[in-house]
């Protein structure tokens, strides 16, 4: 249902307001939808249609549980797309609605500019459907379980990419934090070049990338993994660019109700549910408040202008590590905290900035998860599949490490074997298919 009456009233007054300010966003189409429909939607991911499923079905029942228990609510759900989706839950009050309609406004901004989200294919709504219609077409052709059971070993590895590969295709130098500039505009293909990959030492950081271009798979099943590996890279600048995206939105959302719309019976309102999407416990990072109080320090010491150009460059990473210094973690009570066994309560144990900056960091380094990478395509000349997991001083979780060599097995078909370092050894783990083997090198 589209809006009608006050909220598109206020939809309109808002819309023109953010243009006021300045800020520039793709046509945004508003919809309002009840609860359920909402969970199932978010269940998608965002989107309304995807391909089928056991793990949709597992979110929507999360989801929407904790909404009737009251553990959570959904206030909006927007789509980076041309042009923009976006959806009001019909339960919202009126205030709440305004709040969201001038945060959604503030997200299209930001996927439209954020040098991050211009490789993205802003017809991803389309394309969502075109995959659902694919992998349906397949289950009618080999049978549903055999059709999902594929795609959970190929969404188990989901995480296996190379986020930085659309930018390298297309002849940019985009390291680690370095902002790209005009990255193409659809999904990368996957690495063609490394066919015939001999032992050289190359690291090919794009894995799932590479068993689409080279494992043994039937078309469907190539097709069903690139499926997922294209959607993967979809989502992946909005896990890039968490804090920046939210607290932009919150900024913006803020400015435009306490400055031009709201009513002065709605101030209290407002007041309490931007405590509540702000509110920070210890041993927890809010994405919402970290990014709108540095964008709010980014103002008030170098100005407005400055702020849309941290918008349009930078990724979470850049964002903290130029930003985030001993003054505002000081003014906002950042620390390092643990969890203490002995009385069940988080306990600060380092207030060193650096050590503040240094965990976080850390954790949105490559979305928080291992570097792992293609080493040899024809190990041992035996057709098996040399990986290398970068240690930067955690150890791998063994137990998960060697479910993820049984699934990339799967796909493979021969042994897939793993180096890393265990307890500050080196160790190389080989799955053969049948058992799991452990050697020193």
């Amino acid at each position: 249902m589209s809006l009608t009456g006050k909220i598109h009233q206020a939809r309109n007054e808002i819309e023109q307001w953010a243009r006021d300010y300045g800020l520039d966003f793709f046509d945004t189409v508003f919809e309002i939808v009840d609860v359920k429909l909402l969970s199932e939607i978010a269940a998608y991911g965002g989107f309304p249609t995807r391909y089928p499923h056991w793990r949709f079905g597992m979110e929507f029942d999360q989801i929407n549980k904790g909404h009737d228990y009251g553990l959570h609510k959904i206030y909006e759900l927007v789509i980076n797309n041309d042009p923009c989706t976006a959806y009001l839950m019909r339960s919202n009050s009126f205030v709440d609605q305004k709040i969201v309609i001038a945060h959604v406004y503030a997200h299209s901004d930001f996927f439209k500019n954020n040098a991050w989200f211009k490789q993205t294919n802003r017809k991803m709504l389309d394309t969502m459907g075109n995959h659902a219609s694919r992998v349906h077409a397949y289950c009618e052709k080999f049978g549903f379980n055999t059709v999902e059971d594929f795609m959970d070993i190929c969404l188990s590895i989901e995480g296996l990419i190379d986020m930085y590969h659309p930018y390298k295709k297309s002849g940019i130098k985009a390291v680690e934090g370095e902002p790209p500039a005009g990255p193409p505009a659809e999904s990368p293909a996957p690495e063609e070049d490394s066919a015939k990959m001999k032992p050289s030492g190359k690291k090919i950081k794009d894995v799932m990338g590479y068993l689409i271009a080279h494992a043994p798979l039937e078309e469907w099943q190539r097709d069903v993994l690139e499926i997922i590996y294209k959607e993967a890279f979809y989502f992946q600048p909005q896990a890039q660019t968490k804090i920046m995206n939210e607290g932009w939105a919150s900024y913006w959302h803020s400015k435009i109700l306490t400055e031009k719309a709201l009513r002065d019976a709605e101030v209290i309102d407002f007041a309490d549910h931007h405590a509540g999407t702000l509110a920070a416990r210890p041993g927890q990072m809010n994405p919402y408040k970290l990014g709108i109080e540095l964008f709010r320090d980014i103002e008030a010491q170098q100005g407005t202008r400055r702020i849309f150009e941290v918008r349009k460059l930078y990724n979470d990473i850049t964002f903290v590590d130029e930003f985030l210094d001993e003054a505002f973690c000081e003014k906002q009570k950042l620390f390092v905290y643990a969890y203490n066994k002995r009385n069940g309560t988080y306990e600060i144990v380092d207030r060193n900035y650096k050590k503040v900056k240094e965990k976080l960091l850390f954790s949105l380094t490559n979305s928080g998860r291992p570097f792992i990478s293609v080493i040899d395509g024809n190990y041992q000349n035996k057709g098996g599949l040399l990986l290398l997991h970068e240690h930067h001083g955690v150890d791998l979780k063994i137990p998960e490490a060697k479910e993820t060599l049984e699934r990339i097995y799967q796909i493979w078909k021969k042994p897939v074997c793993l180096e890393t370092r265990v307890n500050g050894e080196k160790r190389l783990f080989i799955y053969s298919g049948k058992e799991h083997q452990e050697k020193a090198l």
